[in-house]
């Protein structure tokens, strides 16, 4: 089922609060899919979601490369599930270091998961401007 990416109904939106670990899928070079385990969340009105990491993880690795190549973002997809519920998010990822927009990440990280990320002076965002909203909540 589709759902409004900026206006997301209640349920969704309720959803992607809980704390829950999601799947980030990025593109390898050659075009197979990487998945792995991230802390993400997500703001409807930015229309955004955003995943702090390290900057020498392979995930940013595909993102810059991704952005090398197309300019308009590194296509990626988050799913978070449980049980029969499930939501995914799909948008144009960048990495992006600038340390407001970290310690804002961090932040939200802080109160979707109740818990304060560790130090990490290799910090970086993989930001991901949104362009679709699914899931059966």
């Amino acid at each position: 089922m589709a759902h409004d990416v900026h206006a997301p109904d209640s349920a969704y939106l309720s959803f992607w609060r809980e704390r829950h670990i999601c799947t980030l899928t990025t593109q390898r070079p050659d075009g197979s899919p990487h998945v792995v385990p991230v802390g993400a969340t997500y703001d409807p009105e930015a229309g955004l979601a955003r995943i702090i990491t390290g900057r020498f993880s392979r995930k940013v690795a595909h993102v810059l490369a991704a952005v090398e190549a197309d300019p308009q973002g590194a296509r990626v997809a988050l799913c978070q599930l449980e049980g029969r519920r499930w939501a995914t998010l799909e948008g144009r990822a960048f990495v992006r270091t600038e340390p407001e927009l970290i310690a804002d990440a961090e932040q939200r990280y802080a109160e979707r998961y109740q818990r304060t990320p560790r130090e990490n002076p290799d910090r970086v965002l993989i930001e991901v401007r949104l362009t679709r909203a699914m899931g059966n909540v």
